[in-house]
């Protein structure tokens, strides 16, 4: 009889390549994002190297740390620190250099990297997603692994390779049932987990949310659950998907279409060998 398995560890064990002797794993990344930060460091390294992008189009690189609130119309000339200046026109250069879509000052999808990648149906179920921002988690919500690297060595790999070694964290699961009280929102549900188990109760583990309250919540607030899973320790988060997830991401421009959406089986909880590949095509 096969031995049940979480979701974290279906689809961490559908990305493994090899493990080695330290066992740390080297894992298949479907799909990679990638923010301003120091994610300079990694493209100034890959230059030296002369090395390219594996794969450009499942990589997406979006300015948003860095990116004023006002005098924006005037790009660039409107940020009086010239070394964050400097950061955004790299990040520009840095994605035309390698050839990465990039939704930069004026793109119609401009906005926060994990906040549109759900939106344009790029987080999917069982895929593994990648990202130098601590808040990687928040496509967990998708029913993705979703985990946070570095804007250094690690991605330098993931773009030169994609693939990423990681060490494979333990799993904890948190279950909220009951019906929340008037007022109560998603924010407040992860607030009082991490009030029990402390800022790091979750640290070196993968949590997984379940229970009837987090089947009750939105996909908004499904988002903001996984998102906060940095502040109790974890750098994942995730929700298994259900009829609210394939609503959510019915119809978004880079979710499956037709048939292929039968990857995800609604109602199945089996992803194995059925991760998704997004290819950004024209996306610049």
């Amino acid at each position: 009889m096969t031995t049940p398995r979480t979701l974290f560890e279906k689809i961490w064990s559908d990305h493994v390549i090899v493990v080695s002797p330290q066992g740390e794993a080297l894992l298949y990344v479907d799909f990679n994002l990638i923010n301003e930060g120091q994610s300079f460091l990694a493209f100034d390294q890959l230059r030296i190297e002369g090395r390219q992008s594996r794969r450009p189009q499942q990589h997406l690189a979006v300015t948003d740390h860095y990116l004023p609130t006002i005098n924006r119309e005037r790009g660039t000339a409107g940020m009086p620190n010239a070394e964050i200046r400097r950061v955004v026109e790299m990040m520009d250069e840095n994605a035309r250099d390698f050839r990465l879509p990039h939704v930069g000052w004026f793109h119609r999808d401009q906005g926060i990297a994990h906040v549109i990648a759900p939106e344009l149906g790029i987080s999917q179920p069982g895929m593994l997603i990648t990202c130098n921002d601590s808040h990687t988690a928040t496509n967990g919500a998708c029913g993705a692994l979703a985990v946070p690297i570095g804007g250094g060595n690690q991605l330098r790999h993931v773009v030169a390779t994609q693939t990423v070694w990681l060490k494979k964290p333990k799993t904890m699961r948190i279950t909220i049932d009951g019906e929340l009280p008037k007022a109560v929102t998603a924010k407040d549900v992860i607030l009082s987990i991490i009030r029990d188990i402390g800022v790091g109760g979750a640290t070196g583990y993968a949590a997984e949310y379940s229970g009837s309250a987090i089947r009750a919540l939105s996909m908004e607030g499904r988002l903001t659950i996984c998102n906060m899973s940095i502040e109790a320790g974890a750098r994942i988060g995730m929700i298994g998907p259900d009829d609210a997830t394939y609503q959510f991401l019915s119809g978004r421009r880079h979710a499956p279409k037709g048939a292929v959406s039968d990857r995800w089986s609604t109602g199945s909880g089996d992803f194995e060998g059925r991760h998704a590949e997004v290819l950004l095509a024209g996306e610049n």
